[in-house]
């Protein structure tokens, strides 16, 4: 018996109907909520794989699989080819999402069968009776009703009631109260009455209750068919007249309980779960609470984690601290502060350490003596000691706030596993512990000496201490294998020379945050406001009454039953009435209500960016956002609490609310500095197209000039419409752009954009075969690379399923472009920030969105400023063309706009 069995000694079995299951998850869930930012839509893997946690966890099978339909061609079809012939083809979004779940099946070591010509329900009876004649337990998890003939004593059918949360026991007690027949009756009764699911029809004017009651009567349905001239009645007339459609429906709803498997009961042996494999396709899947939920639940992975760490751990008296650094602080030592940190500033409370002898010390920082804070600020601000820490930015504002430094950092754990897995999404050092070290983040030892693989405290009752002391092992630990690999994938130069300095670097940035004109948001605040209750009201006032406007059924009754608009996509609940599908009928339309609609949605979102900014104004009256290097798996930095990425660049409301950003006191002005067109330079390099380099080096409007190019004219003939053309298509070709989307983008025929698409690759050649072989190149290798050897892997770009090979193939030509401009941007920061230190100046950066980097410039320093910033930009990185740096200068953050 495996660790995951229950201890009873009767074999448990459970059965589930893999493709009733995800149906009725994908329409339990809302489409529109569940999918990756790949765009791959999760609604009913989610919903099966949570369904299965739930049932793994409350029923304890010790032995379980998963059957699947093939196709709707079974023998059933070819006896009656109107089987289920009115069942709708699959929703676009379902397909693909039953592959996904047998991905899922496979990393967590479940068995899942199919057999070309019959049904889900097929396998499900034959493992069923099988069972039944080991005298087996047996569950099965169908919405499907066909397998309510399999219920008996040993045998209960889970079926769904609402969802695939909510599962009805229909044991043999259970069926009979609810059909008004025991099971074995159940498909006769089907027979009689018909199944609307299966396109079987029945006896017309005969329900439920008058089937029940013939089959009582006349001791099943083979004596009903043969009494049938003893039924009185109209109802007697219709069976006789339909006694063919009654035999049919019996011979196609008997489920096949003989087939010849290739598994015996003996291989559904529940099986511990591949928690690599588990992890990877929850990455993907980008499921972290059904992760955490799965981890909760259901027990470890093949691999039994150790429990603990080989160390000795103490915490350190007053003035212990000098000679504990002494002994073990010369090789490298991983620290884990405790604490808190945000908003630019920090507040540390503890400190563990362990070092490379295994020796492990806490030191409680808020009791530190003296002499103990001396030795420990000389000890970090030392270079020559080196160290490692997990997520070191937010601890480093900590340390700074107790006026140390740190030096000498030589790995970051959350970097280093970003960089090897960037899709990963979740660096948490426990999960991490437990993915490469196969070790519990736990205290397993007690005073004394440790056991192999365990820590021995000779302290008691401090599991802070001791908790921190473990976790600072587990970096250290970390550190070597992350590193290693690294090493062997070529990306320790991305971590030494670029992630782990411009953490620091970030660091500095969310200290300084940057200045705001508190009275500018609550001006714009009120503003927006009051623009979202007139929105309100004249959006009521074409439809002569209110209803709630955030309503998405109270919508789809005006938009589509009362104002007879277009249908949109239809969705679980009726048709969507997301943005993007109302800017559609908008289009379409012009309607005034709908007008008013989207105006009311534009202004609420601005509303909340607003407050989410005057909630965010610390006592220094500046806002301090919180920068991450590992959200993005192009390398982009992202932005949170607040989000100034989020703050629209081109509408005239988003430049309103950057006038708020303002230059701080004691400084003269802001400086905003970005690259132009840094993607298609980019493109240009690494295409190495002739044409494309010679637009950039022409000196003319970059659009109008390839416009020229594609059109034939001369670029001061290129209207505004040629040259819109064409930088949709400039821009979106980097990212993977097809004829369809450029279509939707420019509101043209698809056929029209392929022809601008073919008359765009004639004049740029070079630029279609590099799109090309980008996405070979990442097929065979399995990941693309920047030019910096930043990497992303693919696996999907050789998926069977169509629909995820294409996201891949997207993601493949965008990853390279996206993530070389990250690169970019970083290595400008870097240098940027040497550069004021090395010119002695007193301005300083403040913030990064996207391309686009802000200054406050001290007194006097405009000159030097813009120079030193267009020179380290510019030169950040050697391409064929020039890397163009645009600069503005002014007292809020829209004046400083260029």
């Amino acid at each position: 018996m495996t660790a995951t069995q229950n201890e009873t000694s009767t074999p448990r079995l459970l059965l589930i109907d893999g493709h009733s299951v995800a149906y009725r998850a994908f329409f339990a869930l809302p489409v529109e909520n569940f999918s990756t930012s790949t765009g791959q839509h999760t609604n009913a893997v989610y919903g099966f794989t949570s369904m299965l946690i739930n049932v793994l966890r409350d029923e304890q099978p010790t032995h379980l699989a998963v059957a699947f339909d093939v196709s709707r061609q079974t023998f059933r079809a070819e006896s009656y080819a109107a089987y289920k012939a009115n069942r709708a083809a699959s929703p676009d979004e379902f397909r693909g999402q039953v592959d996904l779940i047998k991905e899922v099946l496979d990393a967590l070591n479940i068995v899942h069968l199919e057999l070309d010509g019959f049904e889900a329900d097929d396998i499900i009876a034959t493992l069923s009776r099988q069972a039944g004649a080991a005298n087996w337990s047996t569950l099965i998890c169908t919405g499907d009703r066909d397998s309510l003939q399999l219920v008996d004593d040993n045998t209960t059918v889970l079926y769904p009631r609402k969802g695939v949360s909510d599962l009805m026991r229909l044991t043999p007690e259970a069926v009979e109260e609810k059909y008004l027949v025991p099971p074995k009756r159940y498909p006769e009764l089907a027979a009689l009455v018909g199944e609307t699911s299966d396109n079987l029809p029945g006896v017309p004017g005969v329900g439920p209750k008058t089937a029940a009651k013939w089959l009582a009567n006349y001791d099943g349905l083979e004596n009903v068919v043969r009494h049938a001239d003893e039924i009185k009645g109209k109802v007697g007339d219709s069976l006789r007249a339909h006694l063919h459609d009654v035999t049919r429906n019996r011979e196609l709803n008997a489920l096949v309980g003989d087939l010849a498997l290739p598994v015996g009961l003996g291989d559904l042996e529940r099986r511990d779960w591949n928690r690599e494999a588990v992890h990877t396709l929850f990455d993907s899947l980008e499921f972290r609470v059904l992760r955490d939920r799965l981890l909760e639940t259901l027990p470890e992975s093949e691999e039994e984690p150790s429990g603990g760490f080989d160390l000795h751990g103490a915490v350190l008296a007053p003035g212990d601290l000098a000679g504990w650094l002494d002994a073990h602080g010369a090789g490298t030592v991983a620290l884990y502060p405790q604490g808190t940190w945000r908003a630019g500033s920090g507040d540390l409370t503890g400190l563990a350490l362990a070092a490379d002898d295994h020796a492990a010390a806490w030191l409680d920082v808020t009791t530190i003596t003296p002499a103990d804070d001396a030795a420990l600020a000389a000890w970090l601000a030392d270079p020559a000691r080196p160290k490692v820490m997990h997520d070191a930015k937010g601890p480093l504002l900590a340390i700074w706030a107790r006026g140390w430094d740190l030096q000498g950092l030589v790995s970051d754990t959350q970097l280093a596993a970003y960089l090897l897995r960037p899709d990963q999404r979740v660096f948490d050092l426990a999960d991490l512990s437990l993915r490469h070290l196969k070790r519990e983040l736990a205290v397993d030892g007690s005073d004394g000496a440790a056991d192999d693989g365990q820590l021995a405290l000779d302290f008691a009752d401090d599991n802070a201490g001791a908790d921190a002391m473990v976790r600072a092992a587990a970096v250290h630990e970390l550190a070597g294998v992350l590193d290693s690999e690294l090493a062997e994938h070529g990306g320790t130069p991305l971590l030494q020379e670029v992630e782990l300095p411009l953490s620091r670097t970030l660091a500095t940035m969310e200290r300084l945050g940057v200045a705001v004109d508190a009275d500018q948001l609550d001006s714009l605040y009120s503003e927006f406001d009051a623009e979202v209750r007139q929105a309100e009201a004249d959006a009521f006032e074409v439809l002569g009454k209110p209803i709630n406007l955030g309503s998405p059924k109270q919508l789809q009754a005006v938009l589509f039953d009362e104002l007879g608009m277009p249908k949109t996509r239809r969705t679980r609940t009726g048709y969507t009435t997301d943005a993007d599908a109302l800017a559609g009928l908008y289009a379409k339309t012009e309607h005034p209500f709908l007008a008013h609609l989207l105006r009311h949605r534009d202004q609420i979102r601005l509303r909340q960016t607003v407050e989410g900014l005057q909630k965010s104004i610390a006592d220094d009256g500046r806002i301090h956002t919180t920068y991450s290097q590992t959200i993005a798996a192009t390398g982009r930095l992202s932005s949170t609490d607040p989000n100034l990425q989020n703050i629209p660049i081109r509408t005239e409301a988003g430049r309103r609310i950057r006038e708020a950003f303002v230059v701080g006191a004691g400084f003269d002005d802001l400086m905003s500095a970005d690259y132009s067109q840094i993607e298609m330079r980019i493109m240009a390099h690494v295409s190495e197209d002739a044409a494309l380099i010679e637009a950039f080096n022409s000196g003319a409007d970059f659009h109008s000039a390839t416009a020229a190019s594609v059109f034939g004219v001369d670029p001061a003939e290129v209207s505004g419409e040629q040259r819109a053309k064409i930088k949709a298509m400039n821009y979106g070709l980097a990212y993977g752009l097809s004829a369809f989307g450029l279509s939707g983008q420019l509101r043209i025929s698809t056929a029209e954009a392929r022809g601008l698409m073919d008359e765009y690759f004639q004049r740029f050649g070079h630029v279609r075969d590099y799109l090309s072989e980008v996405v070979d190149r990442a097929r065979r290798t399995g990941y693309t690379e920047t030019l910096l050897g930043r990497r992303r892997y693919l696996p999907d770009l050789t998926s069977s399923n169509r629909q995820r090979r294409e996201m891949a193939e997207r993601m493949a030509l965008n990853a390279p472009i996206q993530g070389s401009a990250a690169d970019i941007i970083k290595v400008a920061m870097l240098d940027v920030e040497a550069a004021l230190a090395q010119e002695g100046l007193a301005s300083r950066m403040l913030l990064q969105v996207h391309d686009e980097l802000v200054f406050e410039i001290a007194p006097g320093e405009r000159e030097a400023l813009e120079t030193l910033v267009r020179d380290r930009m510019g030169h950040a990185m050697d391409l064929a063309v020039p890397l163009d740096v645009s600069v503005g200068v002014g007292r809020s953050w829209h004046d400083a706009a260029h």
